[in-house]
């Protein structure tokens, strides 16, 4: 029974994702397939942050790219005009996104449904101008450049295979801690803020400090991809951190399953492969995603995974129907 128990629990699958990812690498055959994997580790390790706040919680952020771009800048502008270590810039990039995040999220989240969209929207195109305007910080519109190669306690990731298994471990690692919020305590009192704020504070849940004390991990998890992605791209620019990133990231978590942790790394792989597929659609880019995010919206409302796991199990419902029907 135990052995029943462990084989259905996430922690099954989380073993199971990490050894998908231990022996992909050797699988491919093109290098540029490398670049993508990484991309999309970087992007899910927002999504799920992303999912907590809007999935389980059910308080959504139209500004999360704010916060990843913030992450990158921060440890960008500390590598290239201090020359600090990256794991210096990492500290600081967590500390100074989560403070900034605890204060915004405060008077932010007493605000509900699109009043809550716009103020987590007006937020990320503040934080834009910050970007753009502090050009002496951040060089401004056209980027800032010179920001060193990621290197931990003098161990250099100098290939994409190395950095691969950084964001890996990276993405496992919040993975993992985001499996056991939801497995807790904490992760029911998330699910019943998300049912009804009203109960749930007749029940004794301190809603305010759940909402907040979630709205601050996930923009963590966002400082935390922003690391990775400056020193990966030894170059950041105001324009890779706007608006229409921070609708993409919605997007993967809504076409994912919304509430589901795996539902956000399969709408992250999905939307940062999918353009990598469709190149004649390049200069349409909003329009196929909106397309899509409709298109799932009518025809699977819980989203891809949960969508793909009822048509699964319905078929073999169907099939066991049919042997029943045939009799012995």
């Amino acid at each position: 029974m135990r052995i029943l128990s462990f084989v259905r629990s996430p922690y099954a699958g989380f073993l199971l994702f990490t050894a998908v990812l231990a022996v992909l690498p050797p699988l491919l055959t093109n290098d540029y397939y490398l670049n993508v994997l990484i991309f999309i580790g970087i992007h899910a390790i927002i999504a799920i942050g992303l999912d907590l706040l809007l999935g389980y919680t059910g308080q959504i952020s139209l500004g999360h790219a704010a916060f990843f771009g913030l992450g990158a800048y921060i440890t960008g502008v500390l590598s290239a005009k201090a020359s600090w270590p990256p794991i210096a810039g990492l500290v600081v990039a967590l500390v100074g996104v989560g403070i900034l995040a605890y204060i915004i999220g405060i008077p932010t989240l007493k605000l509900h449904g699109h009043y809550l969209a716009m103020a987590t929207l007006g937020f990320g195109i503040i934080v834009q101008i910050f970007f753009k305007e502090l050009g002496f910080l951040t060089g401004g519109p056209s980027g800032l450049v010179g920001i060193q190669d990621m290197t931990i306690f003098g161990y250099e990731f100098d290939s994409d295979l190395k950095y691969y298994y950084l964001v890996s471990v990276s993405l496992l690692l919040t993975l993992l801690l985001s499996i056991n919020v939801v497995q807790s305590r904490v992760g029911r009192a998330l699910k019943a803020i998300h049912g009804s704020e009203v109960a749930s504070s007749v029940l004794g849940i301190n809603v305010s400090r759940y909402k907040v004390g979630i709205f601050v991990l996930s923009a963590l998890y966002a400082a935390l991809a922003g690391w990775l992605y400056s020193h990966y791209m030894t170059f950041v620019s105001p324009s890779s951190f706007g608006f229409m990133f921070s609708i993409k990231l919605v997007t993967m978590v809504v076409i994912g399953s919304l509430g589901s942790i795996w539902g956000a790394i399969f709408g992250a792989a999905l939307l940062t492969s999918m353009p990598e597929f469709l190149h004649v659609f390049a200069n349409y880019e909003t329009t196929v995603f909106g397309f899509i995010l409709v298109t799932v919206m009518v025809f699977m409302p819980r989203g891809l995974l949960r969508g793909l796991e009822d048509i699964v199990l319905r078929v073999f419902k169907s099939l066991s129907d049919q042997e029943a029907a045939k009799g012995p």
